[in-house]
């Protein structure tokens, strides 16, 4: 009888504290509202940074990290959106609004003060206030997991070794590939899978250089999945192997076969395999769940982003800079590698005229592929299609073509064709080769410096006496 009683004061208490709440905020001004953000941002993020430290195996836990860093983000980005909200906002708004893709995934907020505005913000306090409602046993567990060395984001600015979120995906990696070998001693297979250029193998690459996975695994085996007939004619010691597969089109049942009992046969017992690959077949070969990966929400994308322009300064102390960050983050679709390379020129020079030029360009060129395809960029050169960049040549006679990305390395054969780098390319600081030229998008500063390299074509009025390949090649998963 107790008990009952205590059950139905504690659902009163908790009905009564939801309806204060309510009318709290219902009577709340927003800045007001956002001076509550904040505070919650700041106690969120102290979790979120605190458990990104530690080594956590716990699969409802690390669920739990992945919605209180959802949450954190979206809370960032709500509060970025009402604070640096610029005139040009409504322009930004229609032509994403104009992309398919983009509406799918991106979040448009309102004009300052709109009911729009207020309305989410209430929904973003509301998220953060029930998320911290519920942390403190998240918190006492943290306790108890190993703490990991790791360094800070900033850190890794200038460097390649890095990689932004999917904490929670990668702890759930290396949980998996630690675990005891079954009994039935065949390799556990796990599969990996995302869409273009995600993250997989940058994730993959995280988890192999882990000093658990490292200790765990006497050797690691990549291979290109195309070519895995060949193993069987590879000679290595009879060790427990971490084979790293990436597949570009689907495998037949019987080819798995006998590649799974090669692997078994090769390998000492617990071996894994991980598969990497865009395609959502391949799942049916995992022994364990499928690690899906996605491309990163809007709110991610555009903290990521505004982390790498501004680097070592505070955005707070360059508002019209944190303005313009803000819409291109949301031009850009998302594309990880342009990302990086916008980022990249716009952390060497803190020019206001500089950033909001590249937005220009980057708005304009965003509209006439929308205009002539239908498609946001980053969509079409996921179809391995070429896309119009001719808004960055300095003649709109002179049109610019660009194919989608490759990897190269230092040891690839030389191509003997003009190259230039996309960041000259972007500032305008780069002549235009007639023809067709090799546009390095990024280059990796540690060996064996690898690099993005995009074939482009220039040509006028429509005519171009040199051919440009338009086969489809193989990107970076």
């Amino acid at each position: 009888m107790e008990v009952a009683l205590s059950a139905i004061a504690s659902d009163l208490i908790n009905r009564l504290t939801s309806f204060l709440m309510k009318k709290y905020m219902e009577s709340t001004s927003i800045d007001d509202k956002m001076k509550s953000l904040k505070e919650l941002l700041l106690r969120v993020h102290i979790v979120v940074e605190e458990a990104d430290r530690r080594c956590i195996t716990n699969p409802m836990m690390l669920m739990q990290l992945k919605m209180l860093a959802e949450s954190m983000y979206r809370g960032y980005y709500m509060l970025d959106t009402i604070k640096y909200k610029s005139p040009k906002d409504e322009e930004v708004r229609k032509l994403c609004t104009m992309s398919v893709s983009l509406k799918r995934s991106r979040t448009i907020f309102g004009t300052p003060g709109s009911p729009a505005d207020d309305n989410e913000l209430e929904i973003v306090l509301n998220n953060l206030e029930a998320a911290i409602s519920n942390i403190n046993e998240f918190v006492v567990l943290l306790v108890g997991c190993e703490r990991v060395c790791r360094r800070p984001y900033d850190a890794y600015l200038y460097t390649d070794n890095f990689m932004f979120g999917r904490h929670a995906e990668k702890q759930q990696i290396i949980n998996i590939l630690l675990q005891n070998p079954c009994h039935q001693g065949g390799p556990l297979v796990l599969p990996i899978i995302g869409g273009c250029r995600v993250g997989k193998k940058t994730l993959v690459s995280h988890v192999c250089g882990d000093e658990r996975i490292r200790s765990y695994f006497r050797s690691i085996l990549y291979i290109n999945g195309d070519n895995m007939w060949g193993m069987e004619h590879t000679k290595f010691k009879r060790e427990r192997t971490l084979i790293v597969g990436e597949f570009f089109m689907d495998i037949d049942e019987d080819d798995w076969v006998k590649f799974y009992c090669t692997v078994s046969q090769m390998t000492d017992r617990g071996s894994k395999v991980i598969i990497i690959s865009r395609i959502g077949k391949l799942a049916r070969f995992g022994t364990v769940k499928t690690v899906r990966l996605n491309s990163l929400s809007q709110e991610e994308y555009s903290y990521l982003f505004k982390m790498l322009a501004f680097g070592s300064i505070d955005e707070k102390d360059h508002p019209k800079m944190a303005m313009v960050a803000n819409d291109l983050a949301v031009v850009l679709g998302g594309s990880l590698i342009t990302a990086n390379v916008v980022a990249d020129l716009l952390r060497r020079n803190h020019d206001f005229q500089l950033w909001n030029s590249v937005l220009q360009h980057f708005k304009e060129m965003v509209k006439s592929n929308l205009s002539k395809y239908g498609e946001h960029p980053k969509d079409i050169i996921e179809k391995e299609h070429p896309i119009d960049i001719t808004r960055f040549g300095s003649s709109y006679r002179t049109r610019l073509h660009l194919m989608p990305p490759r990897v190269e390395r230092d040891d690839s054969p030389n191509r003997k064709k003009p190259s230039l780098l996309f960041r000259d390319l972007i500032a305008g600081c780069a002549a235009i080769p007639d023809g067709d030229f090799e546009l390095v998008t990024w280059e990796s500063q540690i060996p064996p410096h690898t690099k993005y390299v995009q074939s482009a074509v220039a040509f006028v009025n429509g005519k171009n006496g040199c051919t440009t390949s338009t086969r489809k090649r193989r990107s970076n998963a």
